[in-house]
This record gives C-alpha cells, structure tokens and sequence, in this order.
C-alpha cells in the first residue's frame, strides 16, 4: 500500500538517517521528485544533519559566557588559597565541561535558526510562485481571524494596519519548523508581506533583521507568540511594519 504525502513527509528524517527499507526508500525518493515541498524540506534536513556532523561545532563560546567561567574559575582558586585540591580539579573540569557544552549549544542554535530563517524565505517565494498566497482572502480581520478557528490549536492577533499604509491581503495555513502555523499577508505598494505567526517558547524579545537571498526578514516575539516577517520590501518599510505589530 502507497503511503501518502503526510506518512512520507513524517519518514523523511529516518529517510536522510537511512533508517527506511529499500522499498520504502524507493517510494519516498519517487515522491521526491515530483513534490518541491518535501523535496525542500528534505534538503533542509540533510543541511542540518551535515553542520551538526561537521567540525563546526567546535566554536568559540561568546564573549560573555567566556568571561563568567574564567570569573568562576578564579574565585575558586582564591577560596582554595592556592592549595592544590580535588574540589579545585572538579571545579575546574565542571567548568571546562560547561564551556564545551555550552559552545555547541549555542552554535546548534544558530544552525537550527539559519535552517528557518531558510524556510521563511522558501515559504515565502513557493507562495508567490505558486499563486497560493492565501487560502482567505480579505481585508477585514474580523473575517480572517476566524476562519483559522478549529485548524490550529493557539489563537493569533489579526491587526488592521490599512490605515497605516499596511492593508491585510488575508491568511493561510502555512508549514514552518515541523509545525502548521499561521501565515497572514499585507501589503505595501504591491509589495506582499508574509508574516509567520506561532506559539512562542523564548520571553519577548526585538525585531531583528536578517537578509537572505535579497529578501528582508523580521523575528521577534511578543505575547507567548513568535513572528517572522519576509519580504523584499526595503528594510525600512519592513522595519515600520513590524514596529506597528510589536509595540
């Protein structure tokens, strides 16, 4: 029995890992080829599986976490007097363990960051090129919000910026990150603004800017949500657009 889009699309990290059987692997590899969206995802996959394999990992600790181990380290030592002891050794490899630790979570994250950042822009051209800009279109938020309503379990803010030069084109149910989440467009001067909206796991945080194959994107998070906004707007406009929705 064939499996169908979501079945494979659930495989495809065992896939990557080689973990699938032959027959299975050769199905999966034919849907490959015929689907842009799994093939996507699929060449995100090998990405990450590569950097997390390679010898980037060994980078440096940020400045500020380097600073506070060697702080530690040395109120240790003036604690000991300088008497050689076991505790000093194991508070010296208790620390050096932490900076390792720590390096390679912190260049993790900045892998798994650029690997979305990767899909915002992705998400954001498939939907351009494939004419799928929204699923409900319409300017009225009160018309847009509630059509997500029983497709996603977490309730986003529909803000009417028409009058701010921003007008809401309308919303669609996007894929991002291994979870649905919610695209709604605007517009400024016939220029498209995806904004990718989800269940936020950091506190609030700054838009920040980040450009990648000539398109602009914000990310910040506000009230329990995270926000990504694409387009290839100048970065100033994008960045009017995004201080609108995170005031």
């Amino acid at each position: 029995m064939s499996m169908d889009h979501d079945q494979i699309r659930e495989l495809l990290h065992a896939y990557v890992d080689g973990e699938i059987d032959l027959v299975n692997a050769r199905e999966i590899e034919q849907h490959l080829q015929s689907c842009q969206d799994c093939h996507g995802i699929e060449q995100q996959i090998r990405a990450l599986r590569e950097a997390l394999m390679s010898d980037a990992l060994a980078h440096r600790a940020p400045a500020h976490l380097r600073r506070r181990v060697r702080a530690a380290l040395r109120r240790e030592a003036k604690s000991t007097h300088h008497v050689f002891s076991p505790w000093l050794i194991f508070a010296t490899g208790a620390a050096c363990a932490l900076l390792i630790l720590a390096a390679a979570f912190f260049q993790i994250a900045r892998v798994s960051r650029s690997t979305i950042v990767d899909q915002v822009v992705a998400n954001h051209v498939r939907s351009l090129l494939a004419g799928h800009l929204v699923d409900v279109a319409s300017s009225e938020q009160h018309t847009v919000k509630p059509w997500f309503e029983g497709k996603i379990d977490f309730a986003p803010d529909v803000d009417d910026l028409s009058v701010d030069g921003f007008p809401l084109v309308g919303g669609r149910l996007d894929y991002l990150d291994g979870k649905n989440v919610v695209a709604l467009v605007y517009q400024r001067n016939k220029h498209p603004i995806n904004l990718f909206i989800s269940p936020a796991t950091v506190r609030d945080t700054s838009p920040s800017l980040i450009t990648r194959r000539g398109y602009n994107i914000f990310h910040w998070t506000r009230g329990e949500m995270e926000y990504w906004a694409v387009s290839d707007l100048n970065p100033t406009e994008l960045r009017e657009f995004t201080a609108l929705l995170a005031r």
